[in-house]
């Protein structure tokens, strides 16, 4: 029965390259006319430390285009989740928003990144800041029990346009503090806030306004950023990433990498 049912799979157009996995779909999930998420199968054989990214694509041709995309998965989840933009005519993006459940998606044996817990020094708040799908990797730390061993509150931020582009980080936290394992770990230590600079009162107010004017520590009611105790990780568009890291370099803070741990990290991984 099993071999029949493997026979029945529809085949890739088009041979898999060498040196990539070839897993299927098992979910997706439409947020938005330019978000949504989807999961894979994960390998037996593959492993990764949260937060870190792989390069996907589609065996949609004879040399398939493959773009980063940050793991939005724990390193302990069975299967690989995802978090993308849709771009109309975007190399993969194009074709990857119409996936559904059971299609291929190709994945390259090798991950990588440095929104990883061991590029930080030790210390006792974690910040997470986010802009549209930069949340992809916080998603993964937020759901990793090893995050709230080694910080006494975590911050996740998430700045976007529109409230309808923030629903799968609301869903997300809700999900991580509502999981009976999580649970145990979170407690009251995970944070979040959210803004969307098109409407409400954050309009106009991006993730750096919001540290710099003190409102974000304001509506969480926590005391302002302190390189003494606070570790930071940034992931969003380059203007974001450029402005924070001058933000927080103002402040004392000093980058890290996997080779250097330090205060701050941020990945420059993009998808087209």
């Amino acid at each position: 029965m099993n071999s029949l049912a493997a026979q029945s799979e529809p085949q890739p157009a088009f041979p898999i390259p060498a040196g990539v996995f070839a897993e299927r779909v098992t979910a997706v999930r439409h947020f938005t006319d330019t978000l949504f998420s989807f999961r894979i199968t994960r390998p037996q054989s593959f492993r990764f430390r949260t937060g870190e990214f792989v390069m996907i694509g589609l065996p949609n041709a004879e040399k398939p285009v493959f773009r980063a995309y940050s793991i939005a998965s724990p390193s302990w989840d069975e299967e690989l989740e995802f978090f993308s933009i849709k771009v109309p005519n975007g190399p993969l993006t194009e074709h990857l928003q119409k996936i559904a459940v059971g299609d291929t998606v190709l994945m390259r044996k090798k991950s990588t990144g440095t929104l990883v817990l061991d590029a930080l020094i030790p210390g006792k708040r974690l910040f997470l800041f986010s802009t549209g799908t930069g949340i992809a990797p916080f998603a993964g730390v937020v759901r990793d029990p090893e995050t709230y061993e080694k910080f006494d509150q975590v911050i996740l931020t998430q700045t976007c346009r529109s409230q309808a582009e923030l629903r799968y980080g609301r869903d997300l936290v809700e999900e991580a503090r509502s999981d009976e394992l999580m649970s145990e770990f979170i407690g009251d230590k995970l944070l979040f806030h959210t803004s969307a600079t098109r409407e409400g009162e954050t309009r106009g107010h991006r993730i750096t306004t919001l540290i710099e004017n003190g409102q974000l520590f304001e509506a969480l009611q926590i005391p302002p950023l302190d390189p003494a105790t606070d570790r930071a990780m940034i992931c969003g568009s380059m203007a974001m990433l450029k402005d924070t890291e001058k933000l927080l370099d103002a402040r004392g803070f000093e980058e890290g990498a996997n080779n250097k741990p330090g205060t701050y990290v941020v990945e420059r991984a993009f998808v087209d």
